[in-house]
């Protein structure tokens, strides 16, 4: 429900901020997504999941504290070449199902990482 949308969305932006398909144009589009919506889209997840899982606001906090710069450096060990490829080699309507192929693995990590006390 949150993913899909919202990736989905951002990649439509991306797609209007910077056009193309060349590699300086998917390495760009890698760097706004890795250096902007990452960042945020991963705290949103932890803190969405910290409220799901019933923590009060100050326990979420410090669970999202806890976890998030080493969720984030995780991010940064996947992600930047999956979306390089991703930008330069797959067409828009395609890119939101690739992400999802790798996003299964991804999902299992930030699930456990959010679940963990």
């Amino acid at each position: 429900l949150l993913q899909g949308p919202v990736v989905g969305g951002w990649y439509r932006i991306l797609d209007q901020l910077i056009p193309g398909t060349t590699k300086v144009v998917a390495v760009k589009k890698m760097v706004l997504d890795q250096g902007g919506f990452a960042p945020c889209f991963l705290g949103c997840f932890l803190a969405i999941t910290g409220a799901m899982n019933g923590l009060s606001a100050e326990e979420n906090w410090s669970k999202i504290q806890q976890d998030y710069t080493d969720a984030l450096l995780t991010n940064y060990c996947i992600w930047p070449p999956v979306q390089i490829a991703n930008f330069y080699f797959v067409p828009l309507k395609h890119r939101l199902a690739v992400v999802q192929c790798v996003a299964i693995v991804w999902n299992c990590y930030l699930s456990w990482k959010a679940n963990r006390m």
